[in-house]
Order: structure tokens, then sequence, then C-alpha cells
């Protein structure tokens, strides 16, 4: 029986028992906001009698949790690069980073790290002969996000500074081997001029750079900012203005360990391609898989191991990743991952100027022709699952990933509802998703549910193929409806969408658990950057989890 079913018929036998049931009402908060404009209980921008005033990055400071990582030795350590460690506190470090000494950078007490130290730390787990290594990205999800869906979950405001409670990833101590931090994601700077089809960049001297000034924004992720504009890169104090970053220089920089140019797929700022963590581990013999809730081309998934100038070659990003020929490696394809599990499945365009001169129509991000390449039934690499008519998604995931493990092959699922990602889970774990900042709001049917899995049954199903024997692999699994919810300014899909992420990051926590230990396993959970979300009166959404009975 679908999910989306088993959830009414629940509701129906509760309601006949005597059992109280609760309204909706952090789905009737949001609807209200959108409605009249404004909310007593938070907004997304500077003012707050706007509810929708800002629909796009900050650059504030984004929370990291580690897991196998404390007392693991230098460079494993997140506090190796943190405090006293920190490159914020270093003039050379930061000249290093962004080319140039950024304007009230500086901070000689900076307690944060740069989100360039996530692909250190993960090359010091390398060289260390970790056997696991998990990257685990909540795209958009800042301080205050998670904060939302803690306090819906835990049904209180249980605090209001530090790491947090009530989700999985703020409870879990991993043996005692998790730790805290935060980091700063701007980029190196906002625009370069680019060509797709020569694949070359050309720099733009009017771009805005990067870099983090703590008097305007503090000093960490739940500080009140003395120049809120300063987030948004508009503020009018001299020298407070740098620029936010977007999810593929974040993710490049998180992957590869070099700011970049916004737009960029591990492409550096002299227009060279740059090697990943995953091409690194790959070279060692570790299997390599990615995984995500929306199209497996967009910004943070191929910035795992594709290269392109500009984050929307969608096409030439996923031939990348499946080992195929590509505008950025023509004669000499990257040998591919080993499991790539995402969206992007169904819809077609006919023309797309972002994708360059070589742009097939049809399917935006992987082509017919692609897919029968790569598929082993045609004599391609991979096992290929993809959503079909009438059939439990999940479990036919979870079947053929095991089918996969046990002929020892590469693995492809390729899902996705209409938007391209997959369903939306709302705050109620439900799949009905309200208006938002665009004034529309997406609707599934019983079939679209069900012939989708979650991001946790494509994380499980990544685990079955990479971890079917001993040898080592890295998984990046990101939560990307996250970033689409905020973009949105929908609080009911973002509280949903962390939730639905936080799944996925005890799928992994209990696959190490079960099949390895804290000594070999490293797993990073972060964001790529942070929205413009302010929570005025943070227990509306405590109230709104449990509120008036449904009906009184």
């Amino acid at each position: 029986m679908i999910r989306h079913t088993r959830l009414v018929v629940s509701l129906l036998l509760l309601a006949l028992l005597g059992v109280p049931t609760f309204a909706d009402d952090i789905r009737t908060l949001q609807q209200s906001a959108i409605e009249s404009g404004k909310a007593d209980w938070g907004h997304w921008g500077m003012t707050p009698d706007n509810y929708m005033q800002w629909g796009s990055h900050s650059n504030r400071l984004i929370p990291v949790y580690t897991f196998g990582t404390l007392g693991k030795g230098q460079g494993i350590e997140l506090k190796s690069y943190t405090g006293e460690n920190s490159p914020y506190r270093s003039e050379e470090k930061l000249k290093q980073l962004y080319g140039q000494l950024p304007s009230d950078t500086l901070n000689e007490d900076a307690d944060y790290l740069d989100q360039t130290n996530l692909y250190d730390l993960q090359k010091a787990a390398l060289e260390a002969g970790k056997k696991h290594l998990f990257l685990i990205v909540f795209d958009g999800m800042d301080w205050q996000t998670t904060w939302a869906a803690s306090i819906a979950k835990n049904k209180g405001v249980k605090y209001e500074d530090g790491r947090g409670q009530g989700l999985h990833l703020q409870d879990y101590q991993a043996d005692g081997t998790t730790e805290f931090g935060w980091m700063v994601t701007s980029p190196y700077v906002t625009d370069v001029h680019v060509d797709v089809d020569a694949q070359t960049i050309t720099r733009d001297s009017s771009a805005q750079p990067g870099g983090y000034a703590v008097k305007a924004a503090g000093e960490a992720p739940w500080s009140q900012p003395t120049d809120i504009a300063y987030l948004i890169g508009e503020s009018k104090h001299d020298g407070w203005s740098h620029a936010y970053t977007d999810s593929a220089s974040s993710a490049t920089s998180m992957n590869a360990g070099v700011k970049t140019y916004n737009a960029s797929i591990n492409v550096d700022m002299d227009g060279k391609q740059v090697e990943t963590i995953a091409h690194q581990a790959q070279k060692q013999g570790y299997r390599i898989g990615v995984v995500s809730s929306v199209p497996i081309s967009h910004a943070t998934p191929a910035a795992a191991y594709a290269h392109n100038v500009h984050r929307d070659d969608y096409q030439d990003l996923t031939r990348d990743l499946l080992g195929l020929p590509s505008i950025s490696h023509p004669s000499q394809p990257l040998p591919g991952v080993d499991v790539l599990i995402g969206a992007g499945f169904g819809g077609s365009r006919t023309q797309d100027e972002g994708q360059g001169k070589n742009f097939v129509p049809g399917n935006a991000n992987l082509t017919d022709e692609d897919l029968q390449k790569v598929d082993r039934r045609h004599g391609g690499q991979y096992y290929v699952a993809l959503r079909e008519q009438g059939v439990d998604g999940g479990a036919a995931l979870k079947t053929m990933a095991s089918e996969a493990a046990d002929l020892g092959t590469r693995f492809l699922g390729y899902y996705g509802g209409p938007g391209g990602h997959l369903p939306f889970q709302t705050a109620d774990g439900d799949y009905d998703p309200t208006v938002g900042r665009r004034r529309r709001a997406e609707r599934y049917s019983d079939e679209e549910i069900q012939e989708n899995p979650t991001l946790a049954e494509m994380t499980q199903a990544a685990l079955t193929v990479l971890g079917r024997d001993e040898t080592p692999f890295w998984l990046m699994v990101e939560a990307g409806d996250v970033d689409w919810a905020n973009h949105d300014n929908n609080i009911d899909n973002s509280i949903g969408a962390v939730l639905s992420g936080d799944d996925a990051v005890k799928t992994v926590t209990d696959w190490v658990e079960k099949n390895s230990n804290w000594d070999e396993s490293v797993v990073i959970v972060t964001a790529d950057h942070g929205h413009y979300l302010f929570l005025t009166r943070p227990e509306a959404l405590a109230e709104g989890n449990h509120g008036d009975e449904a009906g009184e």
C-alpha cells in the first residue's frame, strides 16, 4: 500500500477509536504568512513585516557536524581547523583562499573554519586509511533552518544556540567521536564570463569578491548580525561587501579544496579543472557513490565528481558522472562513479541555452542515448533502475540494488516527479505541500508518491551496492529539497526536507554501527550555504506541531 494512503487510513482509524488527531498547523502558519505577506513568528529577509523579502542565499556561517573524528588525530579532528587553527586568524591563509586579503575578514579570535577545510579533513582521513568516507550535504540548511526543524520535532524550543538537540544529526554521539563547529562559505568571487562550448572562463573585474566580516555578520551561526544587509552582499558600510556562494562554488570548495566563482563545477579561477576527493579516492581503489533527492546533474551531486565551467550544462555533467565522453572530457572520459542514484526522471525540453551547442532535446539531465550506453543490457557498466508506472519505487530500488550487489556491477537509479525532484515531504511527514513564494503548490498523485523512493531508501540502496564487500568507498548524499523549500520561503516544506534528510543521516550511522565502526569510518554532515530565515517567535513552530485538536 502506498505511503500517502497508509497515512490517511491511520488517521481515520485513530478518529474512529477516539484518539485525538492534530491539525497540520505548520501548514496553516505557512498559508497565513503567504496570504497576509507577513508573520509574527518569522520572515525571510531584512524586513520583519515582509515574510518574503528575500528568496536567495546568504553569507551566514554554516554548522558542521562530524562523526568518527574526535580523538582520531591531526587533520581528521574538526578542531584541526577551528580556534587557534582557524584560517581566518592567518593573513597568509586568507590570501591563499581568496587571492588577496579580503576586507574586514582577518579575525584573531575566529573559532570558525572554512568550507575548504572539509576537503582537508576528508583528505586527511583518506591518507589515514579510513575505509568509509561520507559527506552528507543538506543544501541550503543554515542553523536557523535546523533550529526550525528541531523545534517542530521537539514540540518545544529546547535550545537557543550551539549544536542543538532533537534531530538525529544533533543527538547522535558516534561512540563519543562527534564534533560540532561552523564554517564560512563565501566564494572567491561572484561571477566570471563563461563559454560552455569552449569550456573557458574570463574574469570579470566588476565581480564581487568573497570574505567574511565578523563585525557585520556575527561570530556564530546563531549570532544576530549588526548589519543585516551584509549577509546578502548589500551593506552600505565601507569594506563590508562580500559575495555569498551558490551551491556549485560551495560544493567545489568542499570536494576539491579551492575557492572559485559561483557556477563553477570543479574549475578554478584560472579555468583549470581541479581534482576532487572522490577522484583521489577512486585512484586508491575506493568505490564512489553519489545520491541526491534532486536531479543527478544539479550542482551538489555534479561537483562531487564532474568538471564544467558552468553548473547548468546538465547533460555533460551527467556524462562525467557516468564515465561517458563529455564537453569537458571529450577524448578521455572520467572513469565514472560506481553508484549514482537521484532524481531528474521525466519531463522533456526542446532547447536549453545553458547547455551549449551539444544539447540533445529530451530529458534535460540524461539523454536517451546516454542512458542506453550505460545500461548493462546494452553493453554498459550500470545496472539501471528507473521509476516505473505502478511499481513501488522504494521496494524496487531495494531489490535491484541487491541484485546489482550480487552481480558485482555498477548501479544507476533514476527517479523523480513532475518537477524533476523527489516528492517534497512536509513537516507532518506527509507529501502535501502548500503555497510558497512562487504562489503555487506542487500536487502529487498517489502514483507519484508510490513510484519514488525516499532519500533514506536511496541512501540504503547505495550502501548495499558500495558496501557489498571489503572494498573501501566514498559516498556523498544530498538533501537538495531543503534549498528548494527555502528559496520558496516555505517553512512547511523546509522542515519536512530537514526531517527527510535526517532519516538519511540515520541510515548512514546505522550502517556504520552494523557494518563498520568509528575507527574506520568518518561522516561529515553540513550544508553548502545558508538562506535568510529569521525566527522572531520560534515557539510558534512548536505550537504549530501540536496545536488545537482537529475539528475543535
